[in-house]
């Protein structure tokens, strides 16, 4: 009868052991999945310019996603060049005209530095996306508007700045006519051989996490119809579980004498 009993258990806390393992899988698999972060683009330097920004990060993949309109449109007679970079590890902060020190009506990347830190990442078009090509003009989006869409890898520093909540996007290029006369005459404080204008922030938004920060892992998130592999590696996991639990069962009956079942 004891080893009934003992046989019996033995049983149960198989089928139980993997059935607690089902109940754990769908947030394992929910925690795995993509983490969604958006900006909202204002403007800076009484530009008139607006912008949205999504990005999706999936360990190091960062997927954006963004849309601008109301820039300046030329320079030079040529599409003007749009530099854009996520800026990390500083207040995760977008400045006010309050940080404009030297009195030219402009806040320059310098001087709104301390808001928003360092270039972390580079949004070209494409090529390198690494700090050191956070001025190149020829892979950067360019015009009035522009609807930018790109999958990059992100250094360590930026990862950790975007899950602290201090990662920001900011646009570069002013429109020169919008400036005083003294902020058009000034060179740029990071390529000198430009105008002030070109390197200047334009729009600017801080990285928020998204409502829908965990995507869906499976069909649901692509559009597909059926069951997302979650749930159906959940199912197939609660059968193996299931069918574990009667093996061990049976095979704990078989043991039993007949003479001691009950």
């Amino acid at each position: 009868m004891r080893f009934q009993k003992l046989a019996v258990a033995i049983a149960a806390s198989g089928g139980a052991a993997a059935l607690a393992l089902f109940a754990a899988s769908p947030a394992i698999a929910q925690t795995s999945g993509a983490t969604s972060y958006q900006a909202d683009l204002q403007a800076l330097n009484h530009a008139s310019a607006s912008g949205t920004l999504m990005l999706t990060l999936d360990g190091s993949q960062a997927t954006i996603t963004e849309h601008v309109t109301g820039l300046a449109a030329t320079f030079g007679g040529k599409p003007y060049p749009h530099v854009q970079h996520i800026h990390i590890a500083a207040k995760g902060t977008c400045p006010t005209m309050a940080a404009d020190t030297n009195g030219d009506g402009v806040v320059s990347t310098t001087e709104g530095a301390s808001f928003y830190g360092a270039i972390g990442a580079t949004l070209s078009t494409s090529g390198p996306t690494t700090p050191a090509s956070g001025t190149v003009l020829t892979i950067a989006p360019s015009g009035a508007s522009f609807d930018y869409s790109r999958t990059i890898t992100l250094d360590a520093a930026t990862l950790a700045s975007i899950r602290a909540n201090t990662g920001v996007i900011v646009v570069h290029g002013l429109d020169p006519a919008t400036l005083s006369a003294k902020a058009q005459a000034e060179k740029s404080d990071l390529v000198p051989s430009l105008p002030l204008a070109a390197t200047s922030p334009v729009l600017c938004g801080a990285l928020v996490a998204s409502q829908t920060s965990v995507v869906p892992v499976g069909g649901a998130a692509t559009g597909a119809g059926g069951t997302s592999n979650s749930s159906r590696d959940g199912l197939e996991l609660l059968g193996i579980a299931l069918l574990g639990g009667s093996a061990l069962l049976f095979g704990a009956r078989k043991l039993i004498p007949a003479r001691t079942r009950s």
